[in-house]
């Protein structure tokens, strides 16, 4: 649609379940903590897995969700070759600035309805973390709000260590 004019070239859309969602304009903090986090990510994973920042991942046919960072699997068929699907997802991570009511409440039951294992929202706004995990065709069935002073793990990759306090300082992102 965007090669036929539909769309303007920059203009920030994602396929959800059929319908087409104008995407928020990337905002410089947002943008800050989306590099940080792929920064301690890339530093901390191996080489076999993939940090995709801000791509879609392929749910079903009518819905392409793009998250702002998400740790994919290694898998045989290269990722140039189509998105990644439900399956070759670890961990979703969602930054929301002005984003939270969309994100916790449209996107993370959707992320649960596919089985993604992990879904972390960062609310810039408050400076919390939210995590979920345990996904089944309602929802997720564990939330977890971690002390903001608590390093976190993706459940699926313990060894990668995030110190949110560290990046909820002023300026460190």
């Amino acid at each position: 649609m965007g090669e036929a004019g539909i769309f303007r070239p920059n203009e920030r859309v994602e396929l959800i379940e059929g319908e087409i969602i104008a995407m928020s304009p990337i905002g410089s903090l947002h943008a800050a903590w989306v590099n940080q986090l792929a920064r301690v990510f890339v530093q901390q994973t191996s080489d076999e897995i993939t940090v995709h920042i801000q791509n879609p991942v392929r749910l079903s046919e009518d819905t392409e969700p793009e998250p702002d960072l998400v740790l994919l699997s290694p898998r045989e068929k290269p990722y140039s070759e189509e998105h990644p699907t439900s399956k070759d997802i670890l961990l979703v991570v969602e930054i929301a600035d002005s984003s939270l009511v969309y994100d916790r409440d449209r996107k993370v039951p959707l992320y649960a309805r596919y089985g993604i294992p992990e879904v972390w929202i960062i609310d810039l706004q408050s400076s919390k973390l939210t995590i979920y995990l345990e996904p089944s065709r309602d929802g997720y069935r564990k939330i977890l709000q971690p002390a903001p002073a608590d390093d976190v793990s993706p459940t699926l990759l313990p060894e990668v260590k995030v110190g949110f306090a560290t990046l909820f300082k002023k300026g460190q992102c």
